[in-house]
C-alpha cells in the first residue's frame, strides 16, 4: 500500500494524517501546546513545541496504522501563516516565534508603508503593510532586540522550521511567503525592491518553490524521532488556508470556501492576479502552480467562541465530557433556541484585533446592546452571529472585485456546526456544503506531497481521486435572511463610529 503523509501545525496543536492515494484517512493523531501572551495584544510559541509535536503525532499515525515507513511516499507540510521564527549560524532558535495574531507591530507597519509606498507595496506584495505580518515583526525585533537580531541567520515560517527538523533545508513555499509582505506576488519571487528598502538582507531568507516541489528529504536524525523512512521526499507544502483550498477541491475558478478556526476565512481560487487596490483583503499565490488566491481573514472567529465557552461554559463543558460529547455541540442547541439578534444583541469579534476588511490592530471585542434582559446564551448566539458578520464584510469585497462564488464549502471546527453552516447560508445568501473529509489542511498537504513523490500528475488531478464532497447542502432561508440583514447593517456601521475610541483605549 502507498500512503501519503499530511503534517499541519496548527495554533492550537499540530495534527499528521496519513492519507490513501484516493484520499481517505487510514490514521491520524494531534498534540496540542501552548500559546504564550506576555503582553497584551502579544502572541508567542515555541517552536521546540511544534517539532515535538510533529515528532510524536507522526510516531502515532504510524503506530496506529501499521504502515511501514517505506511505504509513504511524500510528506506535505500545511501551517499557520505569518510566524516569525529567528535561527541563529547553528539553526538554534533565538527567541519564541512571533504569531500571525500578535498585533505588537503598529509602528512597524507604519514605517514600511512610509519606505515603501502604500500604493507601490500593495503593487509588488498585494497587500497593505500588516500587523500580522512577517515583515513587520522582523523590523520590530531589530528595533527592540537588536543583540538578538545581530545573531540571526535565518529566517522561516513556522511550518518552515519543521521542515528543517525534518530535512535540514532551509525552504518555503510560495503560498505561505505571500503572507510575509516580502514577496512579488505577481511574478512569484522575493521582491529585491522592498528587502532593499527595508533594508533586510536576502540571505536571511529561504529558497523560494511551488508548493508541490520535492524540497528535500527526511534525515536519519528526523527518521529517529519521527519513525520516517529516511530519504522520504517532503514537497514544499503550502500556508494553511492554501492547503485547505486544495483539501476541498477549491483549486478552480468561480469555487470558494469559508474556514472557522481559530481565525475565520473567506477564499477563492483566481486564475489571474486580482487586487484590491484599497488592500482590504489578501492577494496570495496558490498553491497551484500559477494560479493566486484571495482571501480575507478574520482574527479571531473560533476563538471567540472559545473565549466564550472558557469563560461563561463551565457546565457545558463538565457535561460534555461526561457524555464523550464536543461541548460546542452542546452549546448548538442552546444557540438555536435564541432568535435571530440575539433579543437586540451584537457582538463585534475583535479580540485579537481585526484585519480583514479593517486593518486594525487596536479593535477590540465588544457587545453592543447589552442589556439585564440578557442571558449567556443571548451572548452565545450574538458571538456566532458576529463572526458571520465579519465574514460576510471580507465576502462582500470579493464580490465587488467580481471573485465570486455560487456555492460555498464550510471547514474548520466551526465548519462542523449545523447551526453556523446555517447562519452562513443565510448571511452570505448562498448554498454552504462541506467536503468528505474533515481534514481539509492536512489532506491538502497529502494531496501536494502526491504531486511531488509522482503519485499524482497535477494538483488538479490530485483533487479529482481525493477530494469528495458531502451531497447534503444548506441552503438560504429568505425569510431568515432578510430578518439577518438589519442586523448585519448595524453591525457594519459599529466599526467606524468606535475605530476612534479603540485607539485612544490602546493609548492609555
Amino acid at each position: 500500500m502507498e500512503y501519503l503523509l499530511g503534517i499541519d501545525i496548527g495554533t492550537s496543536g499540530t495534527r499528521a494524517v496519513l492519507f490513501d492515494p484516493v484520499g481517505r484517512a487510514a490514521a491520524s493523531a494531534s498534540r496540542e501546546y501552548p500559546l504564550y501572551q506576555p503582553e497584551n495584544g502579544w502572541a508567542e510559541q515555541d517552536p521546540a513545541d511544534w517539532w515535538d509535536a510533529c515528532a510524536a503525532a507522526v510516531r502515532s499515525v504510524l503506530g496506529q496504522s501499521g504502515a511501514a515507513p517505506a511505504e509513504i511516499a511524500g510528506v506535505g507540510l500545511s501551517g499557520q501563516m505569518h510566524g516569525l521564527v529567528m535561527l541563529d549560524e547553528s539553526g538554534a532558535v533565538l527567541r519564541r516565534a512571533i504569531l500571525w495574531c500578535d498585533g505588537r507591530t503598529g509602528r512597524e507597519c507604519a514605517e514600511i508603508t512610509g519606505r515603501v509606498g502604500a500604493r507601490r507595496l500593495i503593487e509588488i506584495t498585494a497587500n497593505p503593510a500588516l500587523a500580522g505580518f512577517t515583515a513587520s515583526k522582523i523590523l520590530w525585533v531589530r528595533k527592540n532586540e537588536p543583540e538578538l537580531f545581530k545573531k540571526c541567520r535565518h529566517i522561516l515560517l513556522p511550518k518552515d522550521y519543521v521542515r528543517y527538523r525534518l530535512t535540514g533545508e532551509f525552504a518555503t513555499d510560495v503560498s505561505d511567503a505571500s503572507g510575509m509582505n516580502l514577496m512579488d506576488i505577481p511574478r512569484r519571487r522575493w521582491s529585491a525592491e522592498i528587502l532593499g528598502k527595508l533594508e533586510i538582507d536576502p540571505s536571511l531568507l529561504a529558497e523560494l518553490h511551488e508548493s508541490c516541489e520535492v524540497t528535500g528529504a527526511v534525515t536519519p536524525a528526523a527518521a529517529e524521532r519521527t519513525g520516517l523512512a529516511p530519504g522520504t521526499p517532503v514537497v514544499g507544502g503550502a500556508g494553511d488556508n492554501a492547503a485547505a483550498a486544495v483539501g476541498t477541491g477549491v483549486v478552480e475558478a468561480g469555487k470558494a470556501f469559508t474556514t472557522i478556526g481559530t481565525s475565520g476565512v473567506v477564499f477563492a481560487h483566481a486564475d489571474r492576479v486580482a487586487i484590491d487596490p484599497e488592500g482590504r483583503v489578501h492577494t496570495f499565490c496558490s498553491a497551484v502552480p500559477g494560479k493566486w488566491t484571495v482571501m480575507g481573514c478574520t482574527l479571531a472567529a473560533g476563538l471567540s467562541l472559545k473565549w466564550l465557552r472558557d469563560n461563561f461554559f463551565p457546565a457545558e463543558k463538565e457535561a460534555a465530557a461526561g457524555l464523550g460529547a464536543d461541548p460546542y455541540r452542546l452549546m448548538d442547541r442552546q444557540a438555536a433556541r435564541v432568535p435571530i439578534g440575539a433579543n437586540r444583541l451584537l457582538f463585534l469579534p475583535y479580540l485579537m484585533g481585526e484585519r480583514s476588511p479593517l486593518l486594525d490592530p487596536d479593535a477590540r471585542g465588544v457587545f453592543f446592546g447589552l442589556s439585564a434582559i440578557h442571558t449567556k446564551y443571548d451572548m452565545l448566539r450574538a458571538v456566532l452571529e458576529g463572526v458571520v458578520y465579519s465574514l460576510r464584510e471580507c465576502l462582500d469585497v470579493l464580490r465587488g472585485m467580481g471573485v465570486v462564488s455560487s456555492e460555498m464549502i464550510a471547514c474548520g471546527g466551526g465548519g462542523g456546526s449545523p447551526v453556523w453552516r446555517q447562519m452562513l447560508a443565510d448571511v452570505f445568501g448562498c448554498p454552504v456544503g462541506t467536503a468528505a473529509s474533515a481534514e481539509g489542511p492536512a489532506l491538502g498537504a497529502a494531496i501536494l506531497a502526491g504531486v511531488g513523490a509522482g503519485v499524482f500528475g497535477s494538483v488538479e488531478e490530485g483533487c479529482r481521486a481525493a477530494v469528495r464532497t458531502n451531497p447534503e447542502r444548506q441552503f438560504p432561508d429568505p425569510g431568515a435572511s432578510a430578518r439577518y440583514e438589519p442586523y448585519y447593517r448595524l453591525y457594519t456601521r459599529l466599526y467606524p463610529a468606535l475605530k476612534e475610541s479603540f485607539a485612544a483605549l490602546a493609548a492609555l
